[in-house]
């Protein structure tokens, strides 16, 4: 529907054309009514219509320097003068501002208007068509200009320079070239929160084509001397021919073009890039080297914060073993996470991925230890009640395996974390007595040590014998039938998790006795825990066979 708005301070005139066209019928839509030119003006100036039928002669404003204003903001504005003037100087003015009709109101009828107003209906269809085939083509273009692009970068990238010659005439479409002294210096670009940013594009294409877009038109006036090539949705690469001179560093004029490039991306696409930036390269073969070792900074990539604009450098991993410090840190979420103290957890999590950042541990070995931490936090999930994970250990593994560096990840971790703690929360404190609910927590941060009724009643400043009576009444178990489920549920973590001994396990449940924790083990899960565990093992050999097959 196109809008259009009427100016006329006779407003009779205003009252008989709004009835006496059906304006939907037409495919417009009467956006406003208006006295005179300097209100309409203020009315629409932010949004100006389509079409616009004035009046001349108005006080503050008149039909023409209405028109001057408009037109001025949309050039393609149609306009229809109605009037009571004839002067020639009036008309001479509407010529200039391509009036498309200029009509006295003593000779016309409404319905010459409804004719010129289909055929303005008509030649505005036509100008929008025209103007997506444009934008259709233009965009096929340029799409097809960033695709060879991309083959370029790509195979540069996978392939070994066999064949220089052809390949220097190539760069030279794009400048690059190393003739009488010339370098080019390479520049990784990552996009930040990248499964964030994918799902609100939607699709891949306008992520890449998008981002595209915004390089060419921005480095043309940031640096004329970089080139933007995509490699896929996720990474670019920006190579800079330059001439190397004392008088500057390239590095620092790059850092700060990357920067200003930054605040461009954040300003149109409300995304955020980072950048490392690669080696000076004399030689297309030393080109090459640096790209591939641009590509392979995975670890510098991982411990880089968003929107960090950085120099490649030799990343050395931690030796250290992640995983040896899983139980302590398993333990204090799981405690946390029982408690549903969501500002604690933030606080423990940051200080976990601190630890992670000071020791630089493998990227593949950080996300195994995080999506350990997340599995065996949804098993104890299953063993607290009914529940069903709303993400398959596929779907999260394929997540995590998509986080690019160690800020994501943390984010990803806490944003799963916040709700199993609050699925927690509302499966252990199932009754709506506060009690009962403190008493559960009680358990689960003291399923090391012994566990006595009194003691717990005691915590709770109740009488014993009440506590008892108002925790079946509740959960139609007893309190001890409750503490000795919740620790036969912890053996079964620890059997599948670990590989503590029986005896182990059996002293970090607060059981000092080994064969009456194997006796209870036994009458709550069927089997022993030697047996339990032997039976975990087969599943987990058949199933890597089953992996291995496929």
């Amino acid at each position: 529907m196109y809008k259009v708005i009427m100016v006329d301070d006779d407003y009779p005139v205003l009252e008989l054309l709004s009835e006496a066209i059906d304006w939907p019928a037409l495919g417009l839509e009467l956006q406003g009514m208006y006295e005179n030119g300097a209100v309409a003006y203020q009315a629409v100036r932010e949004s100006p219509p389509d079409i616009v039928i004035t009046d001349i002669g108005m006080p503050k404003m008149n039909g023409i320097e209405l028109l001057r204003e408009l037109k001025a903001i949309k050039p393609n504005l149609k306009a229809i003068i109605l009037t009571c003037h004839d002067d020639f100087e009036f008309a001479k003015q509407a010529l200039q501002l391509s009036v498309h009709e200029y009509m006295l109101k003593e000779t016309f009828v409404p319905e010459d208007l409804r004719s010129l107003l289909k055929e303005m209906k008509r030649q505005l269809d036509t100008e929008r068509q025209a103007l997506k085939e444009m934008d259709r083509l233009q965009r096929l273009a340029h799409t097809s200009g960033m695709l060879v692009k991309q083959r370029f970068i790509r195979q540069l990238l996978q392939h070994p320079l066999l064949h220089l010659e052809s390949w220097l005439e190539e760069a030279q479409q794009y400048g690059i070239g190393f003739e009488n002294g010339l370098s080019c210096l390479p520049v990784l670009a990552y996009v930040d929160d990248y499964l964030v940013v994918k799902r609100r594009f939607i699709q891949e294409d306008t992520l890449m084509f998008a981002v595209c877009n915004v390089f060419d038109e921005a480095l043309s006036n940031l640096d004329e001397r970089a080139v933007h090539f995509v490699y896929d949705a996720k990474r670019s690469f920006i190579l800079i021919h330059y001439r190397p001179t004392l008088a500057s560093s390239i590095y620092t004029e790059t850092s700060a073009m990357l920067s200003r490039m930054q605040s461009v991306l954040r300003r149109t696409l409300k995304l955020s890039m980072s950048f490392i930036i690669g080696e000076v390269s004399s030689t297309p073969h030393e080109l090459q080297a640096s790209l591939l070792r641009l590509s392979s900074a995975v670890c510098q990539r991982f411990y880089m914060s968003a929107g960090e604009v950085a120099v490649i450098h030799s990343s050395d991993e931690g030796k250290e073993d992640l995983f040896a410090w899983y139980d302590a840190a398993m333990n204090e979420f799981r405690d946390l996470m029982v408690r549903g103290d969501a500002a604690q957890m933030q606080g423990a999590m940051k200080r976990w991925m601190q630890r992670i950042r000071d020791s630089r541990c493998k990227p593949e070995q950080v996300k195994d230890w995080a999506l350990k931490l997340l599995l065996d936090m949804k098993l104890k999930l299953h063993a607290l009640g009914s529940f069903r994970a709303a993400n398959s250990a596929e779907v999260l593994h394929k997540e995590a395996d998509g986080l690019d560096t160690l800020d994501e990840l943390e984010t990803w971790l806490l944003r799963h974390f916040h709700a199993l703690a609050d699925r927690m929360v509302e499966l252990i404190g199932r009754s709506t007595r506060s009690e009962i609910q403190q008493a559960c927590q009680y358990v689960e941060r003291h399923m090391d040590k012994r566990i006595t009724l009194d003691e717990v009643a005691a915590y709770l400043h109740l009488n014993a014998s009440y506590f008892s009576r108002l925790f079946h009444k509740e959960n139609g178990i007893t309190f001890i039938e409750y503490v000795t489920r919740m620790k036969m549920n912890r053996a079964k973590e620890l059997l599948d998790q670990t590989s503590h001994s029986i005896g182990k396990i059996c002293e970090m449940l607060g059981y000092d006795n080994q064969s009456y924790f194997i006796k209870t083990f036994k009458n709550i899960v069927g089997v022993t825990p030697s047996e339990y565990r032997g039976v975990a093992r087969d599943r987990e050999m058949v199933a890597s066979t089953r992996s291995l097959k496929t």
